[in-house]
């Protein structure tokens, strides 16, 4: 028998250095070591904010998955990756997950180049099944033997790659173990007891004995042939899946078991040592509690998907500023609009607190879609909304947008539908880090025939490009940054911008600075506290572009800098440098933007200050352009 740890005064998670660790302790230990992790969790997520709700409800199941199987060699890969903190914490990162989404420290999503225990790197949701399809596709091409098991859940399956990746892997045959994380958020309601006795019954050991004993017992009675005990059989299956939630599962080629308790180690280890073993593809469905074991979060999981500091005694998020968000004053326009503009409608996907809508949601409850983890869904509905003659606005974050480009060109661009694209979260976002940063969407759109690309320089400006949104006979796209606005406080009345015009904000003979969205404020204070003698212009427009504005100041002067919080590659300031190209304008042009690599995560402060495109960074770029002969 193996030694088992022993219970120190410190806490039983101290000595969990690898899942190894976890094989000494029985279960009494495990129950103990599981509040010790959700404990961890939310010390770190309520000062370091994070992800909350999806983690504290995983807690057993990562633990026993890591119990039951043998990572590293047994690949384990977990959906999304915000319901990783408890895998975090036993697979040797314990010492340094109060660095979570700092810079240089954890992220706060599986990374493949932070441990071997993150098989898959993954910010967004629905792509487990089909990376690990492959992974075990090429595991069986290696004549290997190691097991591949998937964690999918918090809502994943409301996505269609979800689906394609399982009606792949139900027809291939191939061993792969998917866990479904069912925590209310996208699967139908728990089933009775007879299902949950049957399905208990099914999950014991004996149970598959019991079936080819019983076969061989038919098999001698005389009279009874093959047909009548796969008549036997079969009403057998049928009884056990029409009582529990697996018939379709099944039906896509998968053995399915459950549903069990995801907090109870007396369900889910025995499940997992018994069915771990099958051939080809098995589905183990497993109910879980979001926001498990602390009060707030199983109240309010929406809230509690995803945290900025707060305190841990009353839940409430810690004020750091009075102006109002980018988000918030997109929201209180929109309804604004709405209440002026029935057509108005909103859709979202699985995001309507983080977009917004969820205040809309409360004025226009039958105005707002939320289509759930489904960007290319919710693309092509707001297209079938808007040739049936509605104004649907698609409030998506830059980087999930980028999930439904190909609905966008055919669907909306190729019709020349009025769709308002609304993207949250543009540019650069802080401790989510690359996979949620949304530097690219000004490139990608500016590819697009039809459509208006606009840019906001501070939360006043974003309400009259919503407003001059609705007017705009086509497809538009309004991109904003994540947080706070400017402070510069709103108008009480909307104004219609000029589709295709800029501003001047400041006039100077010696540089020309050329941008759009709040980097423009930096280039301001830049400018003064340099001195310079500077024309910055805010061309609000990526898409049509102010051409004569800019040309009327490029003749004159030959130092530009372009400033924008995207993507260097094919972005503002490459229009601008085109536009001048092509008109035979010659011109000493310095463009700034995200560089052409991945920022990792860290605060935003940090991360801009990474890609060069912060107050110093553009101080730096106005003495390197003046200095150039």
């Amino acid at each position: 028998m193996e030694q088992q740890i022993k219970l120190e005064k410190t806490n039983i998670l101290n000595l969990v250095n690898s899942p190894k660790d976890l094989k000494l302790l029985n279960r009494k230990k495990l129950k103990i070591l599981a509040q010790e992790i959700r404990q961890k969790i939310l010390d770190v997520v309520s000062k370091n904010g994070g992800h909350l709700g999806g983690p504290l409800g995983a807690v057993e199941l990562t633990i026993a998955v890591h119990y039951s199987f043998d990572a590293p060699n047994d690949k384990i890969i977990i959906d999304t990756g915000h319901q990783s903190y408890p895998h975090k914490l036993i697979t040797g990162r314990r010492n340094k997950f109060h660095t979570l989404r700092q810079y240089k420290g954890i992220c706060g999503f599986c990374n493949i180049f932070e441990s071997e225990y993150d098989v898959f790197g993954a910010g967004h949701a629905s792509t487990s099944i089909s990376a690990a399809l492959g992974i075990a596709k090429a595991r069986d091409f290696k004549d290997e033997k190691n097991k591949v098991v998937v964690i999918v859940g918090d809502g994943a399956l409301t996505a269609g790659l979800a689906f394609e990746g399982l009606n792949n892997a139900g027809a291939s045959q191939t061993d792969i173990l998917i866990i479904l994380n069912d925590n209310r958020m996208s699967i139908s309601p728990n089933v009775g007891a007879i299902s949950n006795y049957l399905n208990k019954v099914v999950l014991r050991s004996g149970y598959f004995k019991l079936r080819k004993r019983a076969r061989n017992l038919l098999e001698k009675i005389p009279g009874i042939g093959q047909e009548e005990i796969y008549k036997v059989f079969k009403a057998e299956e049928k009884l056990r899946i029409l009582a529990s939630e697996g018939n379709f599962f099944e039906s896509l080629g998968f053995q399915y078991f459950g549903p069990i308790d995801g907090h109870n180690f007396d369900e889910l280890i025995p499940a997992l040592e018994n069915i771990k073993d099958l051939k080809g593809p098995v589905l183990l469905h497993v109910k879980t509690e979001k926001g498990k074991g602390y009060a707030f979060a199983e109240k309010d999981i929406d809230k509690f998907h995803g945290m900025s500091p707060f305190d841990i005694i009353n839940g409430q998020k810690y004020v750091t500023t009075t102006n109002v968000t980018y988000t918030d004053a997109f929201a209180n326009a929109l309804i604004r609009i709405a209440e002026e503009d029935e057509k108005i409608v909103a859709i979202t996907a699985a995001m309507k607190a983080g977009t917004g809508l969820s205040k809309f949601e409360k004025h226009f409850p039958d105005r707002t879609f939320d289509v759930g983890i489904a960007e290319q869904h919710a693309v092509t509905f707001a297209a079938g909304l808007a040739i049936a003659g509605m104004k649907p606005v698609c409030a998506i974050y830059s980087t999930f947008l980028q999930r439904a480009y190909d609905q966008i060109i055919h669907d909306v661009c190729l019709q020349n539908l009025g769709v308002i694209f609304a993207l949250d979260r543009a540019g650069l976002v802080g401790d989510d880090g690359p996979t949620h940063n949304g530097p690219f969407d000004i490139a990608y759109f500016r590819a697009i025939p039809n459509i208006t690309i606009m840019v906001p320089k501070d939360e006043k400006e974003l309400q009259h490009m919503l407003y001059t949104a609705t007017f705009i006979k086509g497809p538009s796209a309004i991109r904003y940054p994540r947080g706070s606005g400017i402070g510069v406080g709103l108008d009480a009345e909307f104004r219609k911008l000029k589709v295709g015009k800029g501003e001047i904000l400041k006039q100077g003979n010696d540089l020309l600075i050329m941008g759009v969205g709040p980097i423009l404020y930096d280039a301001i204070h830049a400018v003064d506290e340099l001195k310079v003698n500077a024309t910055i212009i805010n061309a609000r427009f990526v898409k049509p572009l102010d051409e004569e504005l800019i040309l009327k100041y490029a003749r004159k002067i030959k130092n530009i800098i372009t400033l924008e919080e995207g993507t260097i590659n094919g972005g503002f300031g490459s229009a601008v440098v085109e536009l001048l190209e092509d008109k035979g304008i010659k011109s000493n042009v310095k463009r700034i933007g995200i560089p052409d690599k991945f920022i990792e995560h860290g605060k935003p402060d940090i991360q801009k200050k990474l890609a060069g495109i912060d107050k110093d960074g553009i101080k730096k770029a106005i003495n390197e352009v003046l200095s150039e002969k």
